[in-house]
């Protein structure tokens, strides 16, 4: 194949996003899946937590599900949430944000 055939038949690799890239995220309507990638510094694999909404992959990072754990300790109820990420590299940081709590009957929004 040329170099011309292999160009035009290229297909770029999906890539992940990170959950911060969503306006908010319903608890129960994700289901974590786990990936593996190269970190392009140093060559080593890791692993991590992701979920696919309309076939996009978002990463969760592990601050996130420490995160998510205290929240649902202090509020089982807890039904959607939204990601703030600030910095980059290692120097990232993750705040999550409870936007809406499950009601018996009916949802709550956090004012």
């Amino acid at each position: 194949m040329s170099l011309r055939e292999q160009a035009q038949a290229y297909e770029p690799q999906a890539t992940t996003q990170n959950i911060a890239d969503l306006e908010s995220v319903e608890l129960d309507s994700v289901e974590l899946l786990d990936g593996s990638g190269t970190n392009g510094e140093t060559g080593e694999v890791f692993t991590y937590k992701y979920f696919t909404v309309d076939d996009v992959n978002y990463r969760v990072p592990k601050p996130v599900l420490g995160q998510l754990k205290t929240h649902l300790e202090a509020n089982a109820l807890l039904n959607t949430f939204k990601v703030i990420k600030s910095g980059t590299g290692k120097a990232t940081q993750y705040t999550v944000v409870p936007l809406t709590y499950k009601d018996d009957v009916e949802e709550v929004k956090v004012e």
